[in-house]
């Protein structure tokens, strides 16, 4: 057995820390929902009975986002979309990075949707109930990217920049060694979403509709998404524009919007 800062390897298995921990990200959650669903009086098995098709559903979204938007450094190194479709085994490698949150959300939302029907249960309180776990998720799935050393920032000399390898710098920054650590600050804004959701529910549950701890998510996540993308040296481009920032700023609005409408709008029974 021998052991590296990516993997552990045991004859011809090798265990990748990115899984390790994305898998851990994951049972954390897991857990979490389940304590959330029993505050509420939910079917707290539903968490369990659903969480492999969530994951699966995750991974794939995470990974054609990935797929669809590969960063400009692999791009010029010839992995493009093409690239993938083309080379069906190097598409289904995530064990080596590759996975977009904003298509891990999507593909887990879609497969909740789908055991939700199955299972008679109602999509909005539960997209409210795992809205804390996915943030917490993240918040441990971000460690990954350190290990890869595939989501760093700019250049910096902040006391708590990183020091990246060579081999894992891009060509123009060869000879900088210390960058923003961009998946430590999300890490940190996604514990505190953690927080900030759970108290949310606790707090102003009652004045809650079904889905508004969902929507407030899906306003943390694209601002801290929005803002650290400006610090980020690769980031993936369609058309010009910053794929994952336009993404988030049209989800941030659409959710602020939608909250703000839901609130706001004339009572039917009022109006009667």
């Amino acid at each position: 057995m021998s052991i590296d800062q990516t993997a552990i390897y045991i004859g011809p298995l090798t265990i990748h820390f990115y899984g390790l921990i994305l898998m851990g990200g994951v049972i954390a959650a897991a857990y979490l929902g389940e304590r959330i669903a029993k505050e509420r009086k939910m079917n707290s098995e539903f968490i369990w009975d659903s969480l492999l098709w969530i994951v699966l559903g995750g991974i794939l979204g995470a990974r054609l986002w990935h797929i669809l938007t590969p960063p400009p450094s692999m791009v010029e190194a010839g992995v493009t979309t093409m690239y993938y479709l083309t080379h069906p085994l190097d598409a289904i490698a995530v064990w080596r990075g590759g996975l977009g949150i904003p298509g891990a959300v999507v593909g887990g939302v879609i497969a909740l949707y789908i055991m939700a029907r199955k299972h008679g249960e109602k999509l909005p309180a539960w997209l409210d109930v795992i809205a804390a776990p996915l943030a917490l998720g993240q918040a441990i799935g971000r460690w990954g990217n350190f290990v890869n050393q595939e989501l760093y920032g700019a250049p910096s000399d902040l006391p708590w920049a990183i020091t990246i390898d060579e081999a894992h710098r891009l060509p123009e920054f060869a000879d900088v060694s210390r960058y923003h650590p961009i998946f430590l600050y999300e890490s940190l804004w996604s514990l505190a979403t953690v927080f900030f959701l759970i108290w949310l529910g606790r707090k102003y549950g009652k004045a809650l509709k079904p889905g508004d701890i969902f929507l407030t998510y899906l306003i943390t996540y694209p601002t801290i998404r929005i803002l650290l993308d400006f610090l980020r040296l690769d980031a993936s481009q369609v058309g010009g524009f910053n794929a994952n920032q336009t993404l988030m700023a049209v989800v941030l609005v659409l959710a602020a919007g939608t909250l703000i409408y839901r609130h706001t709008r004339p009572d039917k029974k009022k109006r009667k």
